[in-house]
């Protein structure tokens, strides 16, 4: 049994209006049922941990969504950040609470909102990171591609250890253009970085140390008083003066440099959730490949002659579409999103204007 980290941020732009600031994506069931991304995330773990060694990482925002989705879960297993710090600042926190408790503990961190087809596989690749952690590795769990994908960063691999499946991780690489994509999926030196990770507490903090002393100064200090009566004055007067940086940038990158990550392919039909296109790939369709997201069984939606449709209707009145191809509907109480398919991404945009217009509200 590990300990498990599950960082719970971020609001989903490109799924608006379902994923707010407010609710974001990770808290909706963007996965075909009725378990929420997050629910779903804590179930598949079952093999690998217990509730008491699984921890949620959020913001005070999301905290109580988050206490009432896993009341499975230990009250102070919720680790509630003041302000957004990015991924390093989280999962170091977690990191040394836990080297509180177990100095020599194994931990994996797993996002809130990834999708994973094939868990019992999920659960095996997981495994095998673990031995590589307990040789005091920095293990990821990299992503065998499917397609020259431009909107992943990729790791670049070594040749693998011993004819087992692990792999040395040479270098981190940014989101490339379609030409070079095509040259990494050619390669079969590149993996995905679907942000999937395995250590030793201990290994990951000596790292942190190394490379972001101020850093790993602040989240020990705040670790130290976790759980004490001086948690949230602790807490609250450092927090705010830790840098807001990912923890690729901050250590994995620099580790791999060193000789000291390493990475086991998985294939598990992993998918982030990105947009609302994607949903349509991943979800059960119908036979004209229509995908209906719809958290209530009485909500009607009516499509004649349409194909390649996502209809996500929330606001609780009939959606209907005629002779109609590839679009998305998203109909909440207050928004209303159609697009292309082929532009789901650019939703984000959207949002970024309301931003600049001071819409808070509808963000």
């Amino acid at each position: 049994m590990i300990y498990v980290v599950i960082p719970a941020g971020g609001s989903g732009t490109r799924l608006w209006p379902l994923s707010r600031a407010g609710h974001p994506k990770f808290l909706h069931p963007f996965t075909g049922t009725s378990a929420s991304l997050l629910q779903a995330t804590v179930e598949r773990l079952g093999p690998l941990t217990t509730p008491e060694r699984t921890m949620v990482v959020t913001g005070a925002a999301h905290a109580a969504a988050v206490a009432r989705q896993l009341t499975g879960l230990p009250e102070e297993n919720i680790l509630v950040e003041p302000s957004p710090r990015d991924s390093c600042a989280a999962i170091a926190l977690a990191a040394a609470v836990i080297a509180v408790r177990d100095p020599d503990a194994v931990m994996g961190s797993f996002a809130a909102d990834h999708l994973i087809g094939d868990p019992e596989r999920w659960v095996d690749t997981v495994r095998e990171a673990v031995r590589g952690a307990e040789q005091g590795l920095l293990m990821t769990v990299g992503i065998t591609p499917t397609r020259p994908e431009t909107g992943y960063g990729y790791l670049r691999t070594g040749e693998p250890v011993e004819g087992g499946p692990m792999r040395p991780v040479v270098e981190f690489k940014e989101k490339p253009s379609a030409e070079v994509a095509e040259t990494y999926l050619r390669s079969g030196h590149y993996l995905w970085n679907a942000g999937m990770f395995v250590w030793r507490v201990s290994a990951f903090l000596a790292e942190l140390a190394r490379q972001q002393p101020d850093l790993h100064s602040g989240v020990t200090t705040i670790a130290a008083a976790w759980h004490s009566d001086e948690q949230d004055d602790v807490l609250g007067a450092v927090w705010p003066t830790l840098t807001k940086i990912s923890v690729d940038y901050a250590v994995m990158e620099g580790a791999a440099a060193a000789g000291r990550v390493a990475t086991v392919p998985g294939d598990f039909r992993w998918n982030d959730v990105g947009d609302f296109h994607t949903l349509g790939e991943v979800l059960p369709t119908d036979p004209d490949g229509n995908v209906v997201l719809a958290s209530d069984a009485k909500t009607e939606v009516l499509l004649r002659d349409s194909s390649g449709m996502v209809v996500v209707p929330q606001a609780g009145r009939l959606v209907a579409a005629v002779g109609v191809r590839d679009l998305i509907v998203v109909d909440t109480e207050d928004a209303l999103l159609v697009c292309p398919r082929d532009r789901a991404q650019d939703v984000k945009s959207i949002v970024d204007e309301l931003k600049r217009r001071g819409a808070e509200k509808l963000v």
